[in-house]
């Protein structure tokens, strides 16, 4: 990125009121100073950067503190705030795209009504682990500055007939009352293809359930499901959902950038960033992004200032050898 460029980016990001988008260009800006030699010029940067962070955690505010769910419903719903933003997050550009209109709609939410229209608020995400779904929910939740429920699975699912679509009823109703991002993570637990298991009568009951709630649902919540496993959901719920997002293992030049971006506040002088991402080739981008963590702490550990294309080969070769990736 040129000069003028990152100018740009830095004014845009100031007049979006995007801090953090703000602190990371200037990073960038820092690690170009650092590849044309002005390593004093870019420690400085650097040093800015970090206080201006420390700062802002030292000030900020969070929303009206949030009460978490009580009784019932406090077993089903966790509640947070997030500090997460789509800026934090290396995308595809058409998913990118995607996710900044769901969140300009949900922001100009009333105008569109004044319309006759209806934002994007019931959203399914698709794709392997650790591919971006569940940060996705997150930074839906910090862009609109909504609390993030994410529902319990293990409290909602029982084996007692009806229990489990009185228990949906109550999340639901939730909605009605506390505008939020409602995550279900892990969806095909409840929406699984009716016929698919054993307890086939009870699965069809919460699937019905699930399917009558989402229909009927008139609420300002923005619902966001999410599973590794779109071939187990029924066909029946995918014309539900306003959008649904597809994610896959990151392209090389994701992969890249992911590196990137996690060690941004590092030099990283000679890497071949074309040839690390092809060794990065099947991970997913949390794995990608542990990889790049794991580099940087070898670096630091070595009293290095600078990520060496071996660190990230070998960091890559380990989570390769993980049974998680």
């Amino acid at each position: 990125m040129t000069a003028a460029k990152h100018l740009i980016a830095l004014l845009r990001s100031h007049i979006a009121g995007d801090d953090e988008q703000f602190l990371s260009v200037a990073l960038q800006v820092a690690a170009k100073e650092a590849r044309q030699g002005h390593g004093k010029l870019a420690i400085q940067l650097r040093e800015l950067v970090d206080e201006a962070r420390r700062s802002k955690s030292a000030i900020s505010k969070r929303p009206v503190p949030l009460a978490q769910p009580k009784g019932d419903l406090g077993a089903l719903l966790s509640a947070s705030y997030s500090d997460t933003r789509l800026s934090s997050m290396v995308l595809p550009e058409e998913i990118a795209q995607r996710l900044k209109r769901i969140v300009l709609e949900q922001r100009q939410i009333h105008r569109l009504r004044e319309h006759g229209l209806s934002p994007r608020r019931k959203i399914l995400l698709i794709g392997p682990p650790g591919s971006g779904k569940t940060m996705t929910a997150a930074a839906l939740s910090g862009e609109l500055g909504l609390p993030l429920f994410t529902v319990l699975f293990e409290s909602l699912i029982t084996r007692f007939m009806g229990e489990t679509a009185a228990k949906l009823r109550l999340v639901f109703d939730a909605m009605m009352t506390t505008r939020g991002v409602y995550f279900f993570d892990e969806f095909d637990a409840i929406g699984a293809r009716r016929g698919e298991r054993n307890d086939v009568g009870e699965i069809r009951r919460v699937l019905n359930s699930f399917l009558q709630f989402l229909e009927n649902d008139k609420s300002e919540g923005l619902i966001v499901a999410a599973t590794n496993h779109p071939e187990l959901l029924d066909p029946a719920l995918f014309r539900r959902f306003d959008d649904v997002i597809q994610y896959a293992l990151p392209a090389p030049e994701i992969a890249a950038r992911i590196m990137q971006t996690r060690l941004s506040t590092f030099k990283t002088p000679g890497i071949n960033w074309e040839r690390v991402a092809a060794d990065a080739e099947g991970l997913s981008q949390a794995e990608i992004a542990r990889a790049a963590d794991e580099a940087a702490k070898r670096a630091v550990l070595s009293e290095r200032k600078s990520v060496t294309g071996d660190d990230l080969e070998l960091a890559i070769a380990e989570r390769k050898l993980s049974p998680a990736s």
